[in-house]
């Protein structure tokens, strides 16, 4: 198994767990183990076949909620004054999490990689304007929280961390 597949198959896995945590109000290790019992590599139409990087989906899927508040507070900085995460469609939010995630915690994986993956994944969901809405968010959010790999200074209040 390449890394590529399997942690492109475990992003689109993490997002599916995420909107699962969301809608059901479940937990992290609930949710990811039914996805490692019941969805990994049975059945094709689950969307779900193929090898899938477990540690890495089982990374995003708990992290995401561990990093909660500085995910939303990310992602709420860089959208527009008239949107609020609340109002976003909730798997455009759990795609907007697992990436912020990334660029937040998971600095081994390079903000453009993160961004393309999670635009690809958008596009498996979406065939409207979301796509380009997640793009433009990632890279945003990208350009604050990982400046350096775009050759800029972080902004002042990026600083701290």
């Amino acid at each position: 198994m390449s890394t590529h597949s399997g942690r492109s198959g475990a992003r689109l896995a993490a997002v599916q767990a995420l909107y699962q945590m969301e809608l059901a109000g479940a937990g992290a290790d609930e949710v990811a183990s039914e996805f490692c019992d019941h969805r990994f590599g049975l059945e094709p139409e689950t969307g779900m076949a193929g090898e899938i990087d477990r540690d890495f989906f089982a990374r995003v899927v708990h992290g995401v909620p561990e990093h909660q508040a500085e995910i939303d507070a990310a992602i709420a900085q860089v959208l527009s004054e008239a949107w609020r995460l609340s109002r976003i469609d909730s798997i455009l939010r759990a795609i907007l999490r697992g990436a912020s995630f990334e660029l937040i915690a998971a600095k081994d994986v390079p903000a453009k990689v993160v961004i393309d993956e999670y635009v690809g994944i958008s596009h498996a969901f979406f065939s409207g304007d979301e796509p380009a809405f997640v793009n433009a968010a990632l890279d945003r959010l990208a350009h604050r929280k990982r400046a350096a790999e775009f050759g800029e200074t972080p902004p002042d209040d990026e600083l701290a961390f």
